[in-house]
């Protein structure tokens, strides 16, 4: 804790005084541009890796980088998505993967999760992920291999939820899937008419 006491001291001394016109305008205003929907790997910074200033991103992060089809009912994620769509009016939505995801692993392991209950059961969001993988039959990584599928199957959730469904009928929004590799920091991303990974341009 006396590490983060001393990182707050840090940013209120050394970063705040420089950007303190950004931030009076933020104490106003909330426009992001973009929803991303990472991780909860603390490797995984999505401000870091897209180099944005604060209130340019809305983010939500959860293990695995999963996002549950919608169902009626009390939901985190599904709340978030429909506030950033629907109030904030995001154009983009990105969902990031990325290399070692321990989610990922734990399934393509077959780790064995009966004392994590809880994550077991979190985990189940990738089950379309699992089976895409498995009936690819492909001789790469298979923590890779699903790590890529995985966002591929979040993005499939993702256009369940309403908001989404309405804005993309509306061409108001953009549906992206990345992956980021953490031991290099590149990034690859969808081609929207194949689904197939590629590296973005520099």
């Amino acid at each position: 804790m006396h590490n983060l006491t001393e990182g707050v001291g840090r940013f209120q001394h050394d970063v705040f005084p420089a950007k303190a016109a950004l931030f009076a305008h933020l104490a106003t205003t909330h426009q992001p541009t973009a929803l991303f929907i990472s991780c909860s790997d603390a490797r995984v910074v999505p401000e870091l890796i897209t180099q944005r200033e604060p209130g340019e991103l809305f983010v939500i992060r959860t293990a695995g980088n999963l996002v549950p089809a919608y169902t009626p009912g009390s939901d985190g994620v599904a709340a978030s998505i429909e506030y950033a769509v629907a109030v904030l009016g995001v154009s983009d939505i990105i969902i990031c993967g990325h290399s070692g995801c321990g989610a990922m692993t734990a399934l393509a392991d077959g780790h064995d999760l009966t004392g994590l209950p809880e994550v077991a059961d979190w985990l189940r969001h990738a089950d379309a992920a699992q089976a895409r993988t498995v009936s690819a039959g492909t001789d790469v990584d298979k923590v890779s291999a699903l790590v890529h599928n995985n966002v591929l199957a979040q993005l499939a959730n993702l256009a369940t939820h309403p908001s989404v469904a309405r804005s993309l009928a509306d061409n108001t929004l953009t549906l992206q899937g990345w992956v980021y590799d953490i031991g290099t920091g590149t990034v690859e991303e969808t081609d929207p008419a194949t689904g197939r990974f590629a590296a973005t341009a520099a």
